[in-house]
């Protein structure tokens, strides 16, 4: 049985990617989330006998390496964080405490079993990009808010312990996703949950700043089709990837789709510009994710539809 540690994994994309990660019988998962922003809800139904659940807080090295020394893991996927633009920018310290996980995860798992670490970063990393599309070699790391600090900084300690201790490391650069377990607190899911009651959707600025939106299903199966290479290859190269989509779409244009797909009586409204931490552009360069991935990604509408369709993710 191949054991496995995932961090965050009552968050929405962690609590995904342990569904993914069941799909495979010889895979047993140790789940751990302090629950501050994930929920028990969201963990799989399925499977349950292949998974264990345990309320723990990764910033405290007490805490996760009991779980360490009571497991004996074969790979890592830390995913825990703070997260959401507006909680980042309102608790910059909290954000920093972050810092203490990576460090007591590569610490635990490099006197361990753990044959890799694969760790979920952020397109923050690139800040205000200077380079389109965004390449995972060749872009600058602009970062400046702590977020985005904590992630760069995060990459570093992974290269730094791969060159002192040889502890394998991939590096996966999450830019927006969405899909049904979203929380409320991110822009497809706010806008898909105002719109479906007729509320009206509220915009920073003009609307012109532009994301790309990866459903999660595409984020989830280009990543574990990563892991299972490193499983089946005697794969040992240090990579990072670009996880996303690259359509861009502005925020405006957004809205209206969702008006639109929804067939909602919402009106859009314009509020001030935020201050910081709302890039003006982002789109990524996917070519290493599309080659992971092997198929086409979930084109924005149809993502919206199935979103609408389970409905008991609709307040």
């Amino acid at each position: 049985m191949i054991k496995i540690l995932l961090t965050g994994g009552a968050g929405f994309i962690g609590s995904s990617m342990v569904e993914r990660l069941l799909e495979n019988p010889d895979v047993f998962v140790v789940v751990v989330d302090d629950l501050s922003t994930g929920s028990l809800d969201k963990l799989p139904e399925k499977h349950t006998d292949r998974y264990k659940f345990i309320k723990c807080n990764v910033n405290d090295y007490r805490d996760i390496s009991e779980v360490f020394f009571s497991f004996h893991f074969d790979y890592v996927f830390h995913y825990a964080a703070v997260v959401g633009v507006q909680r980042t920018l309102k608790n910059p310290v909290m954000v920093l405490r972050d810092l203490h996980s990576i460090e007591n995860i590569l610490n635990l798992s490099k006197n361990s079993s753990v044959k890799r670490v694969f760790f979920s970063s952020s397109s923050e990393v690139y800040g205000e990009p200077v380079e389109f599309p965004q390449n995972e070699s060749t872009t600058p790391l602009n970062s400046k808010l702590p977020y985005a600090i904590v992630k760069n900084a995060s990459e570093a300690f992974l290269k730094s312990y791969y060159q002192e201790f040889g502890l394998n490391y991939t590096i996966f650069r999450f830019f927006n996703t969405y899909g049904p377990k979203q929380s409320k607190d991110f822009v497809i899911s706010r806008f898909i949950n105002l719109a479906a009651n007729n509320r009206n959707l509220t915009i920073y600025g003009d609307g012109s700043q532009t994301r790309t939106f990866c459903y999660v299903n595409d984020n989830v199966d280009a990543c574990y089709n990563c892991f299972e290479q490193h499983l089946n290859e005697d794969n040992n190269k240090q990579e990072v990837f670009n996880i996303g989509n690259d359509n861009e779409t502005a925020i405006i244009d957004l809205a209206k789709t969702i008006i639109k797909v929804t067939g909602s009586t919402s009106e859009i409204k314009h509020t001030s510009a935020l201050k910081e931490g709302d890039m003006k552009r982002r789109l990524p360069d996917i070519s290493k994710m599309k080659k992971l991935l092997d198929r086409p990604l979930m084109p924005l509408e149809e993502g919206i539809k199935i979103i609408l369709d389970n409905s008991k993710y609709i307040l």
